[in-house]
């Protein structure tokens, strides 16, 4: 069991005033049997109330309003939450039996949306090769996964500023090169391609002696459906398991069911975006909003909502 106090600072600065911003926001992690919420605010600029849902994946979101001139927005959220060891897969179960449960799976709508995969990816140079050496009739899908983990984290570079939040699968493929996202993309499509159900998670990483990369920011992982256990995550950045040092968020398909903030303005401006993460075993009232030098310029016309969408790889650009 461990106790982290997360502050998540998402801040943007415009050139002129803009109006009637509209915002959706996922920064309410997730409640459950492995991990315990026990204090959560979130203050948004003009005191804008949030109203908050569950979407098709059980995330909690929420969305709040902005109608007067403004020159600013900041998101804070504050989170206490208590992490809880997770038992692993005993991985008794004969491999036989594992895999015919993963072939039952794959028209149960429960699981439909996790195991469509790019076949664009799935024909890129080396791909394919990697599937087929892999012997399902030796390895139990639960050792399948922590294999094609380990490939991604042996075989690709963490290099930030290299990708962008629209680098595809295939492209990180080719540059064997990115951040977390880039690695949460590529293995969720490696590990849907076996047939094992996948799914992308968003959320913080609490780092220890073994986890160095990814701290300072959003972080991305992924979660694989085991036979006769449930969802399992592995983190492809730092080769790891996610235990009681990565706090959730949200899950989806993919990124855009995960990302933190989306949103819709009126106005034709310059904007900057500043982001800051602290992740702390003991509390801290104070967190940095930074100064003009640490923004990071984004698009100077409309289209916010890609603006926004580009926060986590931000983050994860930011984190030195």
């Amino acid at each position: 069991m461990a106790k982290f106090y997360i502050k998540h600072l998402t801040k943007y600065t415009y050139s002129n005033t803009v109006i009637d911003a509209a915002n959706l926001i996922r920064l309410h992690p997730i409640n459950d049997d492995h991990q315990k919420v026990l204090s959560h605010t979130i203050a948004v600029t003009n005191n804008a109330y949030i109203q908050t849902f569950k979407d098709f994946y059980n995330n909690t979101f929420g969305t709040f309003m902005i109608t007067e001139p403004h020159k600013e927005l900041s998101i804070e959220s504050v989170v206490e939450v208590i992490t809880f060891d997770k038992i692993f897969p005993d991985d008794s179960v004969a491999n036989n039996e594992q895999w015919a449960e993963i072939k039952s799976l794959q028209k149960n709508i429960d699981y439909i949306d996790f195991t469509s995969y790019s076949k664009v990816f799935a024909n890129t140079p080396g791909v394919l090769s990697l599937i087929e050496s892999i012997d399902i009739n030796t390895y139990s899908p639960y050792k399948v996964v922590l294999q094609l983990c380990e490939y991604v984290y042996k075989n690709f570079n963490y290099i930030q500023g290299i990708t962008t939040v629209n680098s595809t699968p295939e492209e990180v493929w080719n540059l064997k090169a990115g951040v977390c996202q880039d690695f949460t993309n590529v293995l969720l499509q490696l590990v849907r391609m076996i047939g094992i159900p996948a799914r992308y998670v968003s959320g913080y990483i609490c780092p220890n002696e073994t986890i160095t990369r990814g701290e300072g920011a959003t972080h991305a992982w992924i979660e694989a459906y085991i036979p006769f256990y449930g969802w399992f995550g592995v983190d492809p950045t730092n080769n790891a398991i996610a235990n009681e040092n990565h706090v959730r968020l949200a899950v989806g398909r993919h990124y855009d069911d995960c990302s933190p903030v989306k949103g819709v303005f009126k106005g034709n401006i310059e904007a900057k975006l500043l982001v800051k993460v602290d992740v702390s075993t003991t509390k801290n009232n104070h967190l940095d909003h930074g100064n003009t030098k640490n923004f990071v310029p984004l698009s100077t016309n409309n289209r916010y909502f890609q603006n926004l969408e580009m926060i986590q790889h931000q983050q994860q650009q930011q984190q030195q």
